[in-house]
């Protein structure tokens, strides 16, 4: 998800921590590969409480109970939980693992290459996240209860864009847990705090609407360069939030259509009876004008532009995802690959005549093979095949 901070190759259990992406007050993130029962390897990231909130009772249960309710999420715009537990003296979260990057910085790397970020790009993003707040905001129980889950922290660094189009929300209900302890860095709380709602820092009970604002915020930030809420204290930015003006986005930037604008300025009003009241109803406001616009933007359309401005950066990130540390060469599961009999057995829906078979590659070697496979609209292990089959019939 990021560039590494520092290594750590440890176990972890079941996992195999191989970089240590960002540190945190309440965690340290990490890159991991899960191993199976066949020693095939797959990604994940690993969110590690520190040793101080370990010993924090209040914290680890509310964590504990927060991070079930959002394990049961299941939709394609929100990063999927897949384990949580205690390893050692360490809680954990293992989580999906998303091969993109975070809205934080996505618009500062589109401003470095000298683009501006479509406006289009910007609503097609912020409906994919209000799909994915609707369903959680929604979830019920068995019984059907509702659970009422509410994200608390929908900020840019929680919203994740793959590199093939595809928007992810991450961190539900983990914000209720941190707000019990004082441990954020310093300027931790206050960058989090410029994309609360005003009954969020006014401290009262918050619901959906809550979130709804947040990614007004958000987005009002991605349409006009502009951060809405900012100061040199938390209290400062707190006022601002609660009693301070909101200007029309075309205050700063003259472009902005009127239904935009109209979008946002509901999504932002100060009193959330005034605001959308659920996600879905302000997707629908998102989606109508993209409707009505002369060009509306596809995973595909995103996916192209992501690649094409951290285009340097993805030749280093794909070599990450299979770096071993046991050999000089890094071995690549792929995962229909023709293997010895004896190695493995046929797996289940597989023919009895395919096998697996492993393969040493290098970083480049495997990201030139996969940038191939892409231009053919094919996965890795298919060209690989054919090509083999190819070279088998010809030789």
């Amino acid at each position: 998800m990021s560039t590494a901070a520092s290594r750590d190759t440890s176990r972890f259990g079941k996992y195999r921590l191989i970089d240590r992406i960002a540190v945190g007050g309440m965690a340290e993130i990490f890159l991991a590969h899960q191993v199976d029962g066949e020693g095939l390897e797959t990604p994940v990231v690993i969110k590690r409480i520190r040793p101080h909130l370990s010993k924090h009772a209040t914290f680890v249960k509310m964590f504990l109970n927060e991070a079930r309710l959002a394990a049961q999420l299941n939709h394609p715009n929100i990063v999927q939980i897949h384990d949580l537990g205690k390893i050692g003296e360490n809680y954990f979260i293992a989580m999906e693992y998303i091969f993109g990057r975070d809205m934080r910085r996505v618009i500062p790397k589109a401003e470095e290459v000298g683009i501006q970020f479509p406006l289009v790009y910007a609503l097609r993003i912020a409906s994919d996240v209000c799909a994915g707040l609707h369903y959680a905001h929604q979830k019920v129980d068995l019984y059907g209860n509702p659970l009422n889950i509410v994200h608390r922290d929908v900020t840019p660094e929680n919203i994740f864009v793959a590199f093939d189009g595809t928007v992810k929300v991450l961190d539900f209900g983990i914000a209720k847990a941190t707000n019990q302890v004082e441990q954020t860095r310093a300027g931790e709380l206050k960058g989090k705090l410029s994309y609360m709602s005003p009954e969020q820092c006014l401290g009262k009970p918050v619901d959906r609407r809550s979130d709804i604002f947040s990614v007004g915020v958000a987005l009002y930030e991605w349409l006009t360069g502009f951060k809405l809420f900012t100061g040199e204290s938390e209290v400062v930015v707190m006022r601002s939030i609660t009693e301070g003006k909101i200007y029309a986005p075309s205050y700063f930037k003259a472009d902005i259509p009127e239904p935009v604008e109209a979008i946002l300025m509901k999504a932002l009003e100060k009193d959330r009876d005034k605001r959308y009241q659920t996600a879905a109803e302000m997707r629908s406001a998102i989606d109508a004008f993209l409707n009505t616009y002369e060009f509306t933007p596809t995973p595909l359309h995103l996916s192209n532009f992501l690649r094409q401005i951290f285009h340097d950066e993805l030749k280093e990130e794909q070599g990450r995802l299979v770096k071993q540390t046991s050999s000089a060469e890094e071995i690549v599961a792929l995962e229909e690959e023709l293997t010895p009999e004896a190695a493995s057995p046929v797996r289940e829906g597989r023919s009895p005549s395919e096998r697996l078979l492993s393969i040493p590659l290098s970083g480049e070697q495997l990201a030139a093979l996969e940038a191939m496979a892409q231009r053919n609209g094919v996965t890795v292990s298919k060209m690989v095949g054919e090509l083999l089959s190819t070279w088998l019939k010809y030789r």
